[in-house]
């Protein structure tokens, strides 16, 4: 028997407007629990936001069969979009633009423990 592969990792940051930075914060002390069920029955686990400063660092964890398709049906979900428009308000992109529009923009892994 071979090792499972295990789920996908990833990373991606943002900008928080400094005026914005407490209210993001306020925001995520009690994220919507329909916003986390809907990341939960799209296959992302392990989800985290990181602070540092004016920057924002996201971590999750995919363990379904098709990225793409899980993140346009949470791109979809009411809940969800009603939720972005009080969380993107809060943030500007950073750095070079990766995936195109994004305000979130992917990382590359450097080095990972298994």
């Amino acid at each position: 028997m071979g090792a499972s592969k295990g789920p996908a990792r990833y990373a991606f940051v943002v900008g928080v407007k400094p005026e914005m930075r407490e209210r993001y914060l306020e925001l995520h002390r009690s994220v919507w629990p329909q916003v986390e069920q809907t990341l939960r029955d799209c296959n992302v686990t392990n989800y985290s936001i990181y602070v540092f400063g004016d920057i924002l660092f996201a971590y999750y964890e995919y363990a379904g069969e098709n990225h793409d398709a899980d993140m346009a049906r949470i791109g979809e979900d009411p809940k969800t979009r009603e939720w972005w428009t009080h969380t993107d308000p809060c943030q500007v992109r950073i750095g070079e633009e990766r995936l195109q529009g994004a305000r979130w923009q992917p990382i590359d892994e450097v080095w990972h423990l298994s």
